[in-house]
């Protein structure tokens, strides 16, 4: 048998407590855990029914500490004692720790076993310790000389401090009686009959934990744990009394300490003075007449121009806000630009009647979508627009992609005078080009000149058209290739030319085919005159298809 310690062994408490349920034989707690012993014959089943009775369960060991409790508790008297393990498969299995076994609280946890010798076995098990703590397997119908019970706790108050002449016995829940307990479980009862005291371990509403206490107010012998003061105990006309520092005042047990604003009815803030408190409100909040709730302050009203356009007040604060056209930039209310959401492609300038698109330089606003830019150049050379991720390169409408003799990529100017648009005069403009009229014509359709009418011989123009403006005007630009070559120009002038030239050669030899021209030459002119009903003629002269 292991030797015990011998300090375990005068910590023992044992005794019993008549009632309605068992006392154990002898029982020990350490800190939130209890442990009795019951010498009773019973069976695995009954066992544990008592320790459940009693709010616990058939004891689980799982380390060390609790062998020596067991060891305390048998005191070297025989015979096995039942513990928490039964075996829910059919057999045992000697190869694991708790062979199969498993602790009444469901779970197979352990960090200690003590197996006497046992083969494999089957059939309904438990487990009981013996005087040598042995732990051996036995039929649960049994009944086992005894059984020990474990009672668990959330927590536990400290056994009194010993004072000469004032002995104290302890009763816990779930029984026991004596005076060694290391730790008493929450209900427990200290009974000092040399003082005429009952205390109890109760829960201290203020810090959660347990302590000893009473029912009734002040505080008791100051050498017995201070009187139960939380401060001082001290003597005052022969009766024991509590007090408490400075800023601490005595709560309604007589005992407690606490501060002035435990329970104070302010809203907002308390704050200690003395042994009183003073109520007071967050920023934005007044005290009330009360003097403990808070009131909203109108801060709005409260403190003049507090916004640089409009205030509303909340609740505890106030929110600035803006007049219509303006926004809350950086805490100052700013007028609305008018390019806000605007669909200007490039800039956008605001203007009293709104706003109005620019471009980059380089570019033009176009004069058909004002939102947009365009390329432009007010020279007869500008640099192209090049893209070198796409390889290509643009140009302003009216000019041509060339490369300068560096190798750069320029556009130049087409000029446009050159391809006789204008009836009468034109000027070459960069991108464009300006017809004008000689005198006694006007301008018509852009790039044609009609004669001016003149009525009654006072140079009065007739309604059919309009008078001439007196300065040129802007002409259309007609359509150009984007990347035309200056010397495709000439090639397209030179066919037409040729082109002319042999129109006017055929002409020339239909007339000497026909003869001299006649009032009756156009019936030789083609199809669609003898479909008029024309007459037939003798000519001999070829169809129209031949002349050509």
């Amino acid at each position: 048998m292991r030797r015990v310690p011998v300090l375990l062994l005068l910590l023992l408490g044992l005794g019993g407590q008549p009632g309605e349920q068992t006392p154990p034989s002898g029982a020990q707690c350490l800190e939130h855990d209890c442990f009795g012993i019951f010498w009773a014959k019973r069976g695995f089943a009954e066992a544990g029914e008592e320790c459940e009775a009693g709010g616990g369960h058939l004891m689980t060991v799982r380390s060390t500490v609790a062998e020596d409790v067991i060891a305390v508790l048998v005191q070297n008297r025989s015979g096995t004692l039942w513990l928490g393990l039964t075996l829910p498969s059919p057999c045992t299995q000697p190869a694991q720790r708790l062979r199969g076994f498993q602790w009444v609280t469901g779970d197979r946890r352990t960090d200690y076993s003590n197996w006497g010798p046992s083969g494999r076995r089957c059939g309904d098990r438990c487990v009981g310790v013996t005087r040598d703590l042995r732990w051996e397997e036995r039929r649960c119908e049994e009944p086992a000389e005894g059984f020990l019970c474990e009672y668990n706790y959330g927590g536990s108050c400290p056994r009194l401090p010993a004072v000469e002449g004032l002995p104290v016995t302890y009763v816990t829940p779930f029984g026991a009686r004596g005076g060694d307990f290391l730790a008493l479980p929450p209900r427990s009862i200290a009974l000092i009959p040399a003082a005429g005291l009952e205390l109890s371990c109760e829960e201290d509403e203020e810090s959660g934990g347990l302590r000893w206490g009473r029912a009734q107010p002040g505080a008791w012998p100051c050498r017995l744990a201070n009187g139960g003061c939380e401060g001082l105990c001290g003597e005052e006309g022969g009766q024991p009394r509590c007090s408490c520092p400075d800023g601490k005042v005595l709560g309604s047990d007589g005992r407690r300490c606490s501060s002035p604003c435990a329970g104070a009815p302010c809203q907002h803030h308390c704050v200690v003075a003395g042994n009183t408190f003073l109520c007071m409100c967050e920023s934005g909040y007044q005290l009330a007449g009360d003097g403990s709730s808070c009131e909203d302050i109108d801060d709005c009203a409260a403190v003049p121009r507090l916004c640089e356009q409009l205030c509303l007040n909340t609740e505890g604060g106030f929110q600035c806000h803006c007049h219509r056209g303006y926004e809350m930039l950086e805490g100052h209310c700013r007028p609305v630009s008018s390019c806000y959401g605007m669909p200007c492609e490039q800039r956008c300038e605001d203007v009293p009647d709104g706003y109005r698109c620019g471009c980059f330089p380089g570019y033009a606003v176009d004069p058909r979508e004002p939102t947009r830019c365009l390329l432009h150049c007010n020279r007869s050379q500008c640099p192209a627009e090049c893209d070198p991720h796409a390889l290509s390169c643009d140009c302003p409408e009216g000019f041509l992609l060339d490369t300068d003799s560096d190798g750069t990529q320029v556009c130049v100017d087409i000029d446009e005078c050159d391809m006789n648009f204008c009836e009468h005069n034109c000027t070459n403009r960069p991108g464009s080009y300006e017809c004008h009229c000689r005198a006694g014509y006007q301008l018509f359709n852009q790039n044609h000149c009609v004669k001016i009418p003149e009525e009654d011989g006072e140079g009065a123009f007739s309604g059919d058209f309009e008078p001439g403006p007196q300065t040129p005007a802007p002409s259309r630009t007609p359509p150009k290739g984007e990347h035309l070559h200056p010397g495709a120009l000439v090639g397209i002038i030179v066919g037409t030319l040729l082109a002319l030239a042999v129109m006017a050669l055929g002409s020339y030899v239909a007339k000497e085919q026909c003869g001299p021209t006649t009032s009756m030459d156009y019936k030789c002119n083609g199809p669609h005159e003898k479909e008029m009903g024309l007459q037939p003629v003798t000519s001999e002269c070829p169809s129209s298809a031949q002349k050509l």
